[in-house]
């Protein structure tokens, strides 16, 4: 039911694209065979002819967006004349809508444009169909089916900054961008995400395509979300974020959070969007990049990006036309020969064409042709400022001018600059700036701060001079509009900063410093607090607080590293510490107290990060240090002999972490007081797990259960370190061989700590993995195969597989497949596993022994006896020379060589070994350990082989006796023990 035509062509500018998709579709929808026109004005002239040829068939429906605002100036008014030309002859066959808020010029009103902006999806449909000529009656319905979302509703998910209205140009670049994410499905994957870098040098423009982007093509999206990534931090936090807005994940660790929101966004199909802004390291954020078919857009000027399976699209310099239709939108008051000018002086930058333009538009008594002039001849020296030898001239002639004429016509807003220069460039922390204390501020800047109207004045006349990007809050405050956010392009950040004399980089650090100081809550194990730390984490470095001699400002930085220990972040803080240590032990020696917890914390997130040697020599440098000074505080040498015992413990060397956790619980019972203060408590339980890496399992059990109970009386049931005492207190059960009381605690434990901490956080995941090795002791493997697959799964991604503790879970998963039958499977991790221990701790390694200790497990199971036999014989060897010939796991691989001599056609030996290593383990780990019955099995059964019958029977009537006592009557041990299979010993590294 049309007026006689059921074709229309939909002409559009490039930034009403989503609007035109939805046009298209409702219009498809309703019969109308639509045709849509991008229509760009810069390149054809302003002829009725232009417009006349696309009427030659069809009716044309014009989008009016505000790009059409523009018609009442310069070059548009030609534009605005054909369209007059026009209406008389062809009123009927062109037809109008209005998607912009804004009014339109009298040229573009003169179509009676019906708006689509401001209303409901349905109406705006019935709105469109009309003018497209629909007759609609009261029977005629109207079909709401979800396809497209409307234009005028924002995805539901989505954190980008709103759209910029200077925007020109850039769109061969933009549809490039929509093709390439459209049209591909990764290079590396059938269900990758599609990967496109946007490329080029600072000051181009990138971060502002891309945010056109997220605004022109939201209509593709449900989910659009902004990661800043100019650090690893930085996008870590932001794409986390994602996660609350997403309302899933929880808990402690960043890590947990952003599996989480990776995993939601895997399951939303093709229609989410992330672009990662500033990712100059491909590294950085390659973890974060989810998986899925979504599509990912990255800024950087890195074009290494292609390497990593990304398609890099190349930002030019604006062309000509670009330029001026830019610079005549950003100072309106310029003619296109003066934006021809300026754009030939600044070389079609659109950074330099952004603040040039900003300037002349708020300084409008300046004489373009004079100002130009300076651009071209002049030099920064001569400006009034101390330019940076880093800038191309270009860039250092146009900021020294601004900053120059800023400091003559509103000096106060100029010392505002030095102090925002001092704090992080892509997040100025304008809330704290506005909530510090009068004391912390100079005396001007205080004035300014204590009056909003002057204080956000201050900041807009930044923002109109130097092209600062600016946000406001949501609301206003007491009836005025206030400024929520502030970002400075990098390259000027960097040119203020070099301007500054010492004197005023002097002034504008003392004065960031006090404002962060003031900002910490002081409190980073408090995760109502984490988001302060995460904010003002960014500031530390431009603020020069790393390399503040100042108690305060010290404690801060300290408090900072402990959010990102608390947050599992150990590469950054890592990073931060060995930074600041730099600084600090220059002007404080090794034994102040900033440096001292310093040192501690470096050491720690080195022994997190699993760079052992390294964090040994921090640790004795640091203790001998100690010892030397009388007055060095008891907590002080606690906290250092704790560091370096967990380090020693990492590092295979178990009695001497024994003695000096048992010498840190005695100093530390006989200075504190009692032996249930939390740090003793602290100390008592890393010397249990001293005793278990020893394999005095009894004595470490007692000690444990002990502690556990301690800490369910001083801080209740589910607090975190309760929690860790009762996973302790069930591995050493496990380890004893009780099996059944380890499953049945465990399974409660493991239960507690996704209630309390989050299914992500490293202590959750231990504890499933012990979970998951009981469940096996106890015989159900499919159960433990699936819980220890996925808890493998998520370490690895998150640490990486050669971390220490994704090498742990695969020497355990290994030989669970091998229990499985799958051997193939079983062997390649077994395998890979023992070369990277081999390779990260040394051949010498207790862990790289073991671990080559199970792959001659496997090989026995496979029928490569010798081979197996050779393994054994060097693994018992090299386990003995390392821990003793009576340690439990030395005493293993015994069994293992024992079993791999007889299965190699060597009963005699296998006996020697076997009865030499059962009388070691009767002592080590009593008659009744599972490892002393299966060495008593192995013996009967080469005794039988050498033909001792009697002493054969014996053994195996005493097993029999043992068994049913040791493991239950029913169990699958001891019907395995009594079976006649050869028996195994599994190496299990332990958690340090």
């Amino acid at each position: 039911m049309t007026d006689g035509s059921d074709r229309i062509t939909v002409l559009f500018a490039g930034q009403s694209e989503s609007w035109a998709k939805w046009v298209e579709e409702e219009c498809e929808t309703a019969g109308i065979v639509t045709r849509l026109v991008r229509w760009d004005p810069l390149s054809r002239p302003p002829t009725a002819e232009a417009l006349t040829g696309l009427l030659a068939e069809e009716r044309v429906l014009l989008l009016l967006d505000d790009w059409y605002l523009r018609f009442d100036a310069g070059r548009y008014r030609a534009w605005a004349a054909v369209l007059g030309e026009l209406l008389p002859t062809h009123r009927t066959r062109i037809r109008a809508v209005a998607v912009t808020p804004h009014r339109l010029p009298e040229a573009a009103r003169e179509l009676d444009p019906v708006s689509l902006h401001g209303v409901r999806r349905e109406e705006a449909k019935v709105r469109l169909l009309t003018v497209c000529g629909l007759v609609l009656d009261e029977h005629t319905g109207v079909d709401l089916d979800r396809g497209l979302r409307f234009p005028d509703e924002p995805p539901p998910v989505s954190n980008v900054e709103r759209r910029n209205r200077r925007f020109a140009g850039r769109d061969r670049v933009l549809e490039e961008l929509h093709r390439l994410l459209a049209g591909r499905r990764g290079t590396t994957a059938p269900d990758s995400a599609a990967l496109v870098a946007l490329q080029g040098p600072g000051g181009i423009g990138k971060t502002e395509v891309a945010r056109e982007y997220t605004h022109r093509y939201a209509g593709d999206y449900d989910l659009v979300w902004w990661v800043r990534s100019r650090t690893p931090l930085m996008a870590r936090e932001d794409f986390a974020a994602l996660a609350t807005a997403l309302q899933v994940g929880d808990g402690d660790e960043l890590r947990g959070l952003i599996t989480a929101a990776q995993q939601r966004l895997a399951g939303l199909g093709q229609r989410w969007l992330i672009v990662f802004d500033g990712a100059e390291i491909p590294q950085d954020v390659l973890e974060l990049i989810p998986p899925g078919v979504g599509h990912v857009l990255i800024t950087t000027r890195d074009a290494s990006w292609s390497a990593d399976g990304a398609d890099v699209v190349e930002l030019p310099r604006f062309e000509r036309a670009e330029s001026v239709d830019f610079v005549c939108r950003r100072a309106t008051r310029l003619t296109e020969e003066d934006a021809d000018q300026l754009a030939d002086v600044v070389e079609d930058l659109p950074l330099l064409l952004d603040q040039t333009a900003a300037w002349l538009d708020a300084n409008p008594l300046t004489d373009i042709g004079r100002y130009v002039a300076d651009i071209r001849d002049g030099d920064p020296h001569t400006l009034g400022v101390a330019p940076s030898g880093g800038d191309p001239q270009r860039f250092q002639v146009v900021w020294s001018t601004t900053l120059n004429a800023l400091d003559e016509s509103a000096p106060h807003v100029h010392e505002l600059l030095k102090l925002l220069a001092y704090f992080s460039a892509d997040m100025v922390p304008v809330g704290l700036l506005r909530s510090a204390r009068a004391s912390d501020l100079p005396d001007h800047l205080a004035r300014l701060v204590a009056e909003p109207s002057d204080w956000n004045s201050a900041l807009r006349r930044l923002s109109e001079t130097t092209a600062m990007s600016l946000e406001y809050e949501t609301g206003p405050q007491n009836d005025i509009l206030t400024v929520g956010s502030l970002r400075i392009h990098g390259l000027f950040h960097r040119f203020v900063r070099s301007t500054l004399s010492p004197r005023d980089r002097e002034r504008a650090s003392e004065t960031a410093c006090r404002v962060l100081v003031a900002a910490d809550p002081r409190d980073p194990t408090a995760p109502r607090h984490w988001r302060r730390y995460a904010d003002l984490i960014p500031h530390l470095e431009p603020s020069g607080a790393l390399e503040s001699a100042d108690e305060d400002v010290r404690s801060l930085v300290l408090n900072c590293v402990e959010y990102l220990r608390m947050r599992g972040e150990y590469a950054i803080g890592w990073d931060i510490t060995h930074k600041a240590l730099e600084h600090w032990r220059t002007t404080s020696g090794p034994t102040d107290r900033t440096v001292l917890v310093a040192t501690h914390q470096y050491a720690n997130m080195l022994r997190r990060l699993g760079k052992y040697a390294e964090a040994e020599r921090i640790g004795r440098d640091i203790l001998e240090r100690l010892r030397l000074v009388p007055e060095a505080q008891g907590i002080e040498l606690l906290r250092a002999m704790n560091g370096l015992g967990g380090t020693l413990m990492a590092l295979g060397k178990y009695d001497e972490a024994h003695r000096l956790y048992e010498s840190a619980t005695d100093m530390a019972i006989e200075r504190l007081g009692d032996s249930t203060v939390p740090r003793t408590l602290a100390l008592r339980s890393n010397l249990a797990q001293a005793g278990v890496l020893r394999g005095r399992y009894g004595d470490a059990l007692d000690q444990h259960r002990s502690i556990m109970e301690a800490r369910l009386r001083l801080l209740g049931p589910r607090n975190a370190l309760t929690l860790l005492s009762a996973l302790h207190t069930a591995w050493t059960l496990r380890l004893l061989g009780r099996y059944q009381e380890a499953f049945v605690l465990q399974e409660r434990n493991a239960s507690l700590h996704s209630q309390v901490l989050d299914r992500e956080h490293s202590q959750t995941l231990l504890a499933q993995h012990n979970l998951a090795l009981c469940a096996r002791r106890e015989g159900n493997l499919p159960f433990a195969r699936s819980l220890m697959k996925r808890v493998r799964e998520k370490v690895t991604h998150r640490r990486g597989s050669h971390h220490p503790e994704s090498l742990l879970i695969s020497a355990d998963y290994a030989m669970l497949l091998r229990d499985m039958g799958l051997l193939d499977e079983a062997w390649s991790m077994a395998d890979s596993t023992a070369r990277t221990y081999a390779v990260l701790l040394g051949t010498e390694h207790p862990y790289a022994i073991g671990a080559l200790d199970n792959c001659g497990v496997i090989l026995r199971t496979v029928g490569d006896y010798d081979a197996a036999r050779a393994t054994g014989e060097k693994t018992r060897a090299a386990m003995a020379a390392v821990l003793g010939a009576d340690h439990p796991w030395s005493i293993g691989c015994a069994l293992n060589e024992a079993s791999a001599r007889a299965e190699a056609g060597d009963p005699e030996g296998a006996a020697e070994i076997g009865r030499e290593a059962l009388a070691r383990a009767e002592a080590a780990v009593g008659h009744d350990h599972i490892l002393t019955a299966g060495l008593g099995a192995g013996l009967a059964l080469d005794l039988r082989a050498t033909g001792r019958i009697a002493e054969a029977e014996q053994m195996a009537e005493d097993l029999a006796r043992k068994a049913p006592r040791t493991l239950g009557g029913e169990y699958g041990h001891a019907r395995f023990l009594s079976s006649g299979v050869r028996p195994h010993w599994d190496f299990e590294p332990q958690p340090v």
